[in-house]
């Protein structure tokens, strides 16, 4: 904050405050109101988006036994995939949740403002939800109003949500833009991921690559209803469906690998499968609860998701670009290190996802609050899944410490492999704690719409990381990329942590 000196002039006081993480700590399992409320959320949420993940560990399994180089393949085409639908997808998911919880709790306090005026006590009232009535409340002791999505639907029937079909209509767009680049661009993006031609990596990859690319349409379209879902605060369908499509993969994996004969090119297959199954059944529930037919265009408000959606495409294109040339990075050493990469990387990230169920509870509370200018709530809510995603980092650094070391064979049975496998666990089980906050600081950061600054913060961390990645894979190969990781996610943190930590930007009451 700016504090004025005696001669008159002003300085700049970037104070920084670590007092968020330990607010009422105490209570951070309590199942009181706000701790159900993330519990509910939180939950299905991360069950959801580890369940994709999980999938491609199976794949993953189930390739390894043909050979090492059809493993390494297909983790250069998953990895490449995975890339490029999060270039596509990952800003309007989030965007989407932000303005569906806005447009719900705003909709919602509307009725029943519009209700309390025909009392006349409520004359020149504005709805004002408990805890905003004391400013000086200790956290402890704030419990954040609870949306009651179901109870609101019985009442009024379908909602209108106007980011609802837009999100829909530019998932759409955007899944069909995606399959023809990855079918016609394949092998140009497999040579700059490492995978050059003579390869032998380069005809499996190739294959996977481009049949997995028809589901893309399916991938989009499910992750920007999933959005949808999230700002309406209802984590359990997306869960459902999304357990249904990939227990439907794994299902169909071992059939048309091994009894088909079909290799790569049947794990392709089953997957694009999954996901058309998860799409139309997500479709099916969300034209159950809103109205998708907007009145007009007008109401789409295309304007308002690009301006924001370009921030957050900043954004992932720089984190998209560190996780991608790490990938690209570990190809270029050999299939044997590729293929260990892969399975360190899958790991990784499918636990790493746990705490993003956590950060889409404190994105689709904190919106709402928000809206409301409810900031006792905003902070409690801030503190809560701080501490819960600390704790659940430093959990799966313990289980994936013990669990990796023992369970590497699923993956491969190649000696050389395994050994380097063994390598990069130490890596894996020690960034979970630091993985787990700065996935639960980006929720923080866009419940609060502050999408510019996590835009900008993301550049400036990837251009640092980007320049260690190149200087420490060159110097000391497989072990610099994963130096490099962990700098990278440990930078991540704290440029999330630097927004409330200097009580700036839409944290600015906290100084009050």
């Amino acid at each position: 904050m700016a504090e004025k000196h005696d001669d008159g002039g002003f300085v700049l006081n970037r104070r920084i405050s670590f007092s968020i993480f330990f607010n009422n700590f105490r209570s951070v399992f309590k199942l009181d109101e706000l701790g159900s409320e993330i519990a509910r959320i939180a939950f299905p949420a991360a069950l959801a988006l580890t369940a994709d993940p999980i999938a491609s560990l199976v794949d993953t399994a189930f390739i390894g036994q043909i050979g090492p180089v059809e493993l390494a393949a297909v983790g250069v085409a998953i990895a490449l995939f995975n890339q490029v639908s999060r270039i596509a997808i990952f800003p309007l998911v989030s965007v989407t949740t932000s303005f569906v919880a806005e447009e719900d709790t705003t909709s919602a306090d509307s009725k029943y403002t519009s209700e309390d005026s025909l009392s006349p006590d409520s004359e020149n009232q504005k709805l004002i939800p408990p805890t905003a009535l004391h400013s000086d409340e200790n956290p402890r002791d704030v419990e954040c109003p609870r949306d009651s999505f179901e109870m609101s639907k019985s009442e009024e029937g379908r909602k209108h949500i106007p980011s609802a079909s837009s999100a829909l209509i530019i998932g759409a767009i955007l899944g069909l833009i995606q399959a023809t680049f990855l079918i016609l661009e394949a092998k140009p993006l497999l040579s700059f991921m490492g995978v050059k031609a003579g390869s032998d990596m380069l005809r499996p990859a190739q294959k996977y690559l481009q049949l997995r690319s028809l589901g893309a349409p399916a991938v989009l379209l499910s992750l920007a209803m999933q959005g949808v879902f999230r700002g309406l605060k209802d984590t359990k369908t997306p869960l459902y469906a999304t357990v249904a499509g990939d227990l439907t993969n794994i299902v169909l994996d071992p059939i048309f690998i091994f009894v088909f004969k079909l290799g790569v090119v049947g794990a392709a297959i089953a997957h694009v499968i999954s996901q058309y199954l998860i799409s139309l059944m997500l479709f099916w529930r969300l034209t159950e609860l809103v109205n998708l037919v907007p009145p007009s265009l007008k109401h789409l408000q295309f304007d308002r998701f690009l301006k924001n959606g370009f921030l957050l495409l900043m954004r992932v294109i720089a984190v998209t670009f560190c996780v991608t040339l790490s990938a690209s990075l570990a190809a270029r050493l050999g299939s044997k290190q590729m293929a260990a990469f892969q399975v360190c990387l899958q790991v990784w990230l499918a636990t790493s996802l746990l705490a993003d169920g956590l950060a889409v509870a404190g994105q689709a509370i904190l919106a709402s609050a928000f809206a409301r200018e409810d900031h006792a709530c905003a902070t409690a809510t801030v503190s809560r899944v701080l501490q819960l995603g600390l704790a659940l980092g430093m959990l799966l650094a313990v289980v994936l410490g013990f669990g990796l070391h023992f369970g590497a064979r699923i993956f491969t049975k190649d000696a050389d492999v395994l050994k380097l496998i063994a390598v990069g666990i130490p890596f894996v089980t020690a960034t979970q704690p630091i993985n787990a906050l700065a996935f639960v600081f980006d929720g923080v950061n866009f419940g609060a719409s502050d999408f510019a600054y996590s835009a900008y913060s993301m550049v400036t961390v990837a251009v640092i990381s980007i320049i260690v990645l190149l200087i420490l894979s060159s110097s000391n190969g497989f072990v610099g990329i994963w130096v490099a990781l962990t700098i990278y996610m440990s930078l991540r943190a704290f440029a999330g942590f630097w927004r409330i930590g200097t009580e700036s930007g839409p944290w600015k009451f906290l100084r009050s």
